[in-house]
This record gives C-alpha cells, structure tokens and sequence, in this order.
C-alpha cells in the first residue's frame, strides 16, 4: 500500500518541511479532510529521519490547525463537518429537522433578546454614560461594574470581593488569561482525564502539557494527583466541581478539603470553573473559599444570561491580579465596557432572575424528561444540569451511533473531544439537553436516541 510521502526541500528544519507539506497537501485535496497520516515511525523510514522529527512536525501540523491526534488512535486531517465535531459554532445552518444537542447552549427564550434591548436602549438614551461606555478605560474593569457583578454573583450564592473581580470576555477568556499568566510553555497542568475541551485548546496554545487524573464517582481521583505531585507536582490543576463536563461528576467535600491541602504542600494552583451553572443548593463548598489564595474562579454569563455576550469574571488572589492584569492588557487591552454595562443594566434588574428561575426549571423538567426516555441506559446528570452523560455497554461504539443518529436527524458529542492524556476515550455520549429549541423537539430527539440504543448493532459497530 502507497502512503502519502512529501517532498523534502535541504532548506530548514526538516519537522518544519514535513509540518509544511502537510499544510500544501490538504490545501491541494491530496489529503482529504478526516484522512489518516502515515504512523510516524512509517513515515521516518520512509523520509529517512527520527521518529522525534515526524513527531515535532505532526505537532507543529496540529498546532496551526491542519490535523488532529486522537487518542490511542492516529493522527488525522482535520474535518469539521464530521458527526461529534465540537465547533463552538451555535449559528451554524442547523439542516431541516436537525436536533442539535452537541453544544451547551441556554435554553432559548424570548426574555433574553429583550432583556438585552432594553439595556442597550437605556445606554442609548443616556450621553454621557454612552460616551464613558466607548471610551478606554482600565484593564480591570470600571469599579462600578465589579462592583454590581460582585453583588450579582453574591445572589447566586458566589459572594466576591469586588476588589477581588477582574471582568473577562467570557469564561475561555479566563481560562486563556489564566494560563498565560501563571505558567510558561512546557510546563504541567492536569485536569480530570475527562474534560471541558476548551481547556485542552487552550493548554495547547500555551504549548503545556495536559495531564489527565482518572475520575471515579467522587470525583478526580485525588491519590493519583497525589501520586503525580510526589513525581512533579503540575503547576496548575483546573477542575470544575459542581458537574464535570461532560460526565456530571461531582467533587465531594472531603475531596475538595484534599485538594485544597494538597494544592498548599506541593505549591500548585487551582483554576476553579463554575460557568455551568447550577443554584446553590446543588453546589458544594467552593474551592476559593477552602484555599482562598491559591485559587482563580471563573465564572461567565454565558449559561445563565447569553453566550454572545462575552462577560464573565475572574475571582484573583491579591497577589496575582497585577499579573493577570499585565496578561489582559497584553491580549485586549481591556473588556468592551458597552458590553458589561448591558450585562450590569441586565443583572441589575429583576429580568435576569426571572430568566433564570424559568431556566432551573426548565431545565429540571428537560432532565426527568431525559432521565425518563433514557432510563434502561443509565444516564447521569446533575438534577438542573444543562448536560446529560450517557456510558455505552457491550458492543455499541460511539463513532457508529453518532453517524446513525446524524442521519436520523439527532446531532450529539462522543466522549472523544473531552479525553486528556493518553487513555483511549470511553464508549459514551454526552447530551446537551439545554440546546433543543423546545421541550417537544427534545422529546423527540430523545425518542430517536432511545430507539437507536435499543437496535441491534449493525456489523460496523461489532469490536473486530
């Protein structure tokens, strides 16, 4: 069998030659999008180099977005139209009779659009503060908006010192912010080996390695974090309590008390993710509280007010914020203030606490819902989660069930976009029971889901 071999000029680095030809092929349709790369020790032997070189090259490839390694599996063109792609691309042209339920989105209601022009109407009406909203002004936000966040955020039982707030543009603004300021490339961080894919990204960008802990029932497996720190403690652990994403998983307490232990004897950092939201009853006891000066909390209006709006906060230790500062400054010089004005005008009002009691419930109802079609399935997910994780017996394989449901109409993720490290993705998929346009439309996604689960698995789907 003929593999695809490039043409190697004497000029250069030979990774950056190889990293290239790559990016020439696919641009010229040699490499078609989702088409394997030839094993790297294969294409060493043929091209006459080391394995490190075809390495560093597919590296390179990967990093200016030409392919994709997956796990335990090769290394592969990169293809966007594939079923389980995670685009982050919600207006993206949904086919008719397509139920998108691949992205976590806020359940669409009529309030939100609304809401929003009534703020921006109120901003409109007044000269001078529209004038102070299009002028430049600090990196780490107006005092007036840090201080009406702070106070919304103690509503929802996330109290913050507004001294201690630094407004971002959403929560993977504050994760990029984050790990720009506290690490340097080549650097270790971990994360639950099952994990919010914009951390991956973002880890990536920053040139880091992403350690994955194993998750049990209880959370990150804090003995193997333990165990890693014995070896070379990671600089930074990010996890997200409240509900892992994508499986739902919650940290317990004694665990969170460990952590947060842990975090002080081996001198790491805690990036703490609550942007999918849950009330407060739900939640356990924040990790910024148990380790206040060690830990970062993100939080965003992404999940609960509108994801286009691009707010979020960033709780910092007093001795960081003049570095997370510096980071910010350096990537925007600083947040659109007509933006935070609009979300402080909305937060403000009792228009965001009504939009999100109808969301909790709306969102309990979509879980039972769930809960209830898929229930000879196991599925698990938080009781007003937006998410809803569902773990593949026997000889179903994710890859296969997503073709099949795409073609019926059903669009979901597979487990393979949140994996960490170098364990092969399990059979699952993850539900994004908020995305649905509706109660009904979700119901019937969930009817065609059910049936599908409930087919015997055509050949292709058999372990070979």
């Amino acid at each position: 069998m003929t593999i695809w071999t490039p043409h190697l000029t004497a000029r250069g680095p030979r990774y950056r030659g190889i990293a290239e030809a790559i990016a020439a092929a696919v641009l010229a349709g040699d490499l078609a999008p989702g088409e394997r790369l030839p094993p790297q020790r294969r294409l060493a032997d043929e091209l006459g180099v080391t394995v490190g070189t075809v390495t560093r090259a597919y590296a390179e490839a990967e990093r200016q977005g030409w392919v994709e390694a997956r796990v335990g599996s090769g290394t592969y063109v990169r293809d966007d139209t594939a079923p389980g792609r995670v685009a982050f691309m919600a207006d993206r042209r949904v086919e008719d009779g397509m139920i998108d339920l691949s992205l976590s989105l806020p359940p669409p209601h009529p309030l939100r659009a609304d809401a929003l022009g009534r703020a921006l109407r109120g901003i409109a009406a007044d000269a001078e503060l529209l004038q102070r909203a299009v002028a430049y002004q600090s990196e780490r936000g107006v005092p007036a908006h840090r201080e009406q966040l702070a106070a919304w955020l103690a509503r929802l039982g996330m109290a913050a010192d507004p001294r201690d707030l630094l407004v971002t543009q959403g929560g993977q603004h504050g994760i990029s912010l984050t790990l720009q300021a506290l690490t340097r490339p080549g650097e270790r961080i971990a994360a639950d080996a099952l994990t919010y894919p914009g951390l991956i990204g973002a880890a990536r960008q920053a040139h880091l390695k992403v350690l994955g802990v194993p998750l049990t029932e209880s959370g990150m497996d804090l003995d193997a974090l333990a165990r890693l720190c014995a070896q070379q403690p990671p600089r930074l652990v990010y996890v997200t309590p409240d509900q892992n994403n994508p499986t739902g998983t919650v940290l317990g307490e004694e665990k969170r008390e460990r952590l947060a232990a842990l975090a002080r004897r081996h001198d790491f950092w805690i990036l703490e993710d609550g942007v999918q939201y849950l009330p407060e009853a739900e939640r356990g006891t924040p990790l910024y509280r148990l380790a206040p000066e060690r830990t970062l909390f993100i939080f965003s209006t992404s999940k609960v007010l509108a994801g286009g709006l691009r707010i979020g906060t960033l709780t910092v230790p007093a001795p960081l914020q003049d570095r997370l500062c510096t980071a910010l400054r350096a990537q925007s010089w600083m947040v659109p203030p007509l933006m935070v004005e609009a979300v402080c005008r909305w937060t403000a009002s009792d228009e965001g606490e009504r939009l999100l009691a109808w969301q909790t419930e709306e969102l309990g109802a979509r879980q039972r819902l769930a809960h209830q079609r898929l229930a000879a399935f196991s599925p698990r997910g938080r009781d007003h989660g937006a998410n809803l994780w569902l773990p593949l017996t026997g000889e179903l394989r994710s890859a296969a069930l997503l073709e099949v449901l795409e073609q019926r109409g059903v669009r979901l993720n597979s487990a393979e976009p949140f994996c960490v490290g170098s364990e092969p993705a399990p059979q699952a998929l993850r539900l994004c029971l908020s995305a649905a346009a509706s109660r009904e439309a979700l119901d019937r996604a969930l009817g065609i889901v059910a049936e599908a689960l409930h087919e015997p698995p055509p050949r292709p789907w058999r372990t070979l």
